[in-house]
């Protein structure tokens, strides 16, 4: 099993026994980077370092990795309308590639690095996130069932073999 974003496409690919499943996605609006404050999105090998939100219902707002007890609602966007809505589930990544994604100013877990679910379903398909890879809620809710703690993840700006 193993899970494929492909940035330039906008979409996350899970292969595993079972099928293949494509998502549609929104990485970050500044485009691809590793350097911590640079919200861009990570490139490189990664690992599905911990699942978060188990049992969630489904708009579950997340701040600092704990659940805040509020629903995701228009109305709750309107008096908070510049919070980075992290909602549903989270799967937190972690750089394999040692100076590219992990360890120092490029570390992708200490950068706090996601796949998780947004209320900006008319975005998913461009570039408009913080940073993290955003989701559809009920994709992030499938996602997370399906893989493991553990999971490769590999990040990249194209198609491999559309040189």
């Amino acid at each position: 099993m193993r899970i494929d974003i492909d940035i330039a496409r906008q979409r996350l690919v899970l292969h595993d026994a079972a099928a293949t499943r494509e998502y549609r996605i929104s990485t970050a609006a500044n485009g691809p980077g590793e350097i911590n404050g640079s919200g861009c999105t990570p490139r490189g090998l990664h690992t599905v370092r911990a699942k978060i939100g188990h049992a969630l219902p489904s708009g579950a707002v997340l701040r600092a990795r704990r659940a805040t007890g509020e629903v995701w609602t228009p109305a709750l966007q309107a008096q908070q309308p510049n919070r980075d809505w992290i909602l549903t589930r989270i799967l937190w990544l972690s750089g394999l590639e040692r100076g590219r994604n992990r360890l120092g100013c490029v570390d992708t877990f200490r950068r706090y690095v996601y796949l998780h679910g947004t209320p900006y379903r008319e975005a998913l398909g461009t570039p408009a996130s913080k940073g993290c890879v955003r989701m559809d809620n009920d994709d992030i809710i499938e996602l997370f069932e399906r893989v493991p703690v553990g999971t490769p993840v590999h990040i990249f700006e194209t198609t491999p073999g559309s040189h």
